[in-house]
């Protein structure tokens, strides 16, 4: 049988679905555990989420892991996530993007290897380190694993670090579990088209300041909402939702509760204010980057139901 370690891992479920002349009738379900109880197991499956009552459970186990996205799916999902995370500078060396913002944020101020740099890596390597250089900012580069581990290799071979590593998260929008029925005197979750200069105090905070290349990456994006909770006039929660990748994506950045608000669902009632707003517009997936070692917000996410599509890691010239 399952056990708490098996949560976020992919697990096959049969269960009893009634009998036919005295004998059991099952049927098997794929997915992802999200969570286990005394009374159910839940898992979510290509068709959505599915809570299964204990008693029902006639054998469960993990199994190995699904197929690895396609290269094409990868590159997809970078590219819609850079859209969503518009750098005010950028150039193309062939396919790559070379992106700046002022040293804001590793996403906005590094180069993104997907597809052809249309010469040998090492020479690729060297207009990267030569492009940062001329603009006084350390070069960096995302590299999505396992795609670009080519240019992992090489990066290694020139003694570039690394930081920590980034999850690249998703779930289709019609297999998030259904909103909680709403408490009387929660207060509402508010969207709005720009962000309130509460809101850009709380980003400044979380990202350490706020040159004008930031407001350039939180705002230059065509469909996009800034969500904020207000209590007793203090801002106690925030979040920012776009769709990009020809409408498919909605992307989950900066969702944010205040120390001391915390523990409430607010950053739930903000994630689900903003998917339903992205499912309104037609997005039909849901993505969000978080450093695998905030195991808290992992297991958010994962209660949810997301799980990881790929990694990337951020690599930095001595």
């Amino acid at each position: 049988m399952l056990r708490q370690q098996d949560v976020g891992h992919r697990i096959v479920v049969r269960r009893i679905v009634g009998i036919h002349e005295g004998r059991p009738l099952f049927t098997d379900a794929l997915g992802e555990l999200v969570e286990l109880n005394e009374t159910h197991v839940t898992l979510v499956t290509e068709q959505g989420r599915l809570r299964v009552p204990v008693g029902e459970v006639h054998r469960a186990k993990r199994v190995p892991a699904a197929r690895r996205p396609t290269a094409s799916a990868v590159v997809a999902l970078e590219l819609a996530a850079d859209e969503a995370w518009p750098a005010p500078v950028r150039d193309r060396l062939g396919d790559w993007l070379l992106r700046a913002a002022d040293g804001w944020t590793g996403r906005a101020n590094s180069a993104l290897p997907v597809g052809d740099p249309d010469r040998p890596l090492p020479a690729a390597l060297d207009a990267v380190e030569r492009w940062y250089a001329e603009r006084g900012q350390p070069a960096m580069v995302n590299t999505p694993l396992p795609l670009a581990a080519p240019v992992g290799a090489e990066l290694d071979a020139r003694g570039w670090s690394g930081r920590p590593p980034v999850l690249v998260q998703t779930i289709a929008l019609a297999a998030l579990p259904p909103a909680p029925p709403e408490r009387a005197g929660l207060p509402p979750v508010e969207l709005a088209a720009a962000p309130s200069d509460d809101w850009l105090a709380v980003a400044a905070g979380r990202k350490g300041g706020l040159p004008d290349a930031a407001r350039h990456v939180l705002t230059a994006v065509e469909q996009l909402r800034f969500a904020e909770v207000y209590a007793d006039g203090e801002l106690l929660a925030v979040g920012r939702g776009s769709v990009t990748g020809a409408g498919r994506w909605l992307g989950l950045t900066l969702i944010e509760v205040l120390p001391h608000a915390r523990r409430q669902g607010l950053a739930t009632r903000v994630l689900r204010a903003l998917t339903d707003w992205g499912a309104a517009l037609g997005a039909t997936h849901a993505f969000l980057q978080v450093e695998q070692r905030n195991t808290a917000a992992v297991a958010l996410y994962r209660s949810l139901g997301f799980s990881t599509h790929h990694t990337y890691v951020t690599r930095v010239r001595p």
